[in-house]
C-alpha cells in the first residue's frame, strides 16, 4: 500500500492506496475535522467517536464499512486509522451537518477516482501535482525543480523493483542512505529541522535541496545500472556510493558560499517554522 496526504482547501487529508482493490482509504477523523471546521484534531476524534457510536446504533452501513489501517501521526508515528474508501464516505458526510458538505463530497468524487487514471497516463500525476503547488504558490522555477527530481527518483525505484528491492520498508531503507550520505542527516532528521510532521520533505525543500537529492538518486541509479546492483546488499553499496558524490558536490558549493545547504525553512503555513521564499 501506498500513503500519501491530499489537500482539501489547504487541509491535509491523509490517504492509502490498495493496490489489491484499487481503492484510495481516506483517514475518517481528517474528513470530519474539515466538515466540522474544528481547528483541534482531539476535538474532531472526539466528535467521530460519538458519532460513530450512534450511527452504529441505528444501524448505519457507513461505519461498518470503515476499515482500520495504518497512518501517519502528528508525532511522525503510525497508528491504527479509521480509514474508509470516497464512496463510504460520500455517505458518511450525509451525518454531519456542515457548510462544506458539498464541497467536500465533489473533491472526494475527484481525488478517489484520480489513481485509477494516474495508472493509465502517468503524465496525469505530475501535472495534478503541478497544479496543486501552483495553488500553493511555489515559483515555476522550484516546481520545475521538484518535477525534474521526482522523474529522477521514478526511475531510480523502477530500478529498484526490477532488482529484486521491495516496496516498502526496503525502499525507504536505501533511500534514508542515499539522504544520509549527501545530506548529513536521516530523513527524519531532515523534517524535523523543518518543523514537519505528516508533510512530504520533498514539498517543503529550498531549490538547492531538491537539486543536490536528484544528483544523489541520479549517481545511484547510474553506479546501480553499471554494476548491475541486484538485492539489498549491493544496492545499499550503491546508494552510498552515489550519496557521497553529491556530498562532495554540496561541500565544495558550501565551501564557496559560506551558506548550508540543508535546512529548516519550509513551506509552512505563517506562524510555523522559517520560510522559503
Amino acid at each position: 500500500m501506498s500513503k500519501e496526504v491530499a489537500l482539501f482547501e489547504e487541509h491535509e487529508i491523509r490517504r492509502i492506496y490498495d493496490e489489491k482493490t484499487e481503492t484510495w482509504f481516506f483517514s475518517v477523523v481528517d474528513i470530519i475535522q474539515v466538515l466540522t471546521q474544528q481547528p483541534d484534531f482531539q476535538t474532531a476524534r472526539k466528535y467521530w467517536n460519538k458519532l460513530k457510536e450512534r450511527l452504529a446504533k441505528e444501524g448505519n452501513q457507513s461505519v461498518t464499512n470503515c476499515h482500520r489501517l495504518k497512518l501517519p501521526a502528528a508525532d511522525g508515528k503510525s497508528y491504527l486509522t479509521d480509514v474508509a474508501s470516497a464512496e463510504t464516505l460520500l455517505r458518511l458526510v450525509q451525518s454531519v451537518p456542515s457548510p462544506k458538505a458539498e464541497p467536500i463530497k465533489l473533491w472526494l468524487a475527484k481525488v478517489g477516482y484520480e489513481r485509477m487514471q494516474e495508472i493509465s497516463d502517468p503524465a496525469r500525476a505530475l501535472e495534478r501535482a503541478r497544479e496543486t503547488w501552483q495553488k500553493l504558490g511555489r515559483s515555476e522555477k522550484w516546481i520545475q525543480q521538484r518535477m525534474t527530481g521526482q522523474e529522477t527518483r521514478n526511475k531510480l525505484t523502477d530500478y529498484w523493483a526490477d532488482h529484486d528491492i521491495k516496496k516498502g520498508d526496503e525502499y525507504a531503507i536505501l533511500t534514508n542512505i542515499i539522504h544520509q550520505e549527501w545530506s548529513g542527516v536521516s530523513v527524519t532528521a531532515h523534517k524535523d529541522l523543518k518543523g514537519l510532521k505528516t508533510q512530504n520533505l520533498r514539498d517543503h525543500m529550498s531549490e538547492a535541496e531538491l537539486i543536490f537529492t536528484a544528483l544523489a538518486e541520479l549517481s545511484t541509479r547510474q553506479i546501480a545500472e553499471t554494476h548491475e546492483a541486484t538485492g539489498m546488499a549491493e544496492n545499499q553499496v550503491a546508494a552510498k556510493t552515489g550519496g557521497k558524490i553529491a556530498k562532495s558536490a554540496r561541500l565544495e558549493l558550501e565551501s564557496k558560499t559560506g551558506k548550508n545547504v540543508v535546512t529548516g525553512e519550509n513551506y509552512l503555513p505563517s506562524g510555523q517554522g522559517k520560510k522559503l521564499h
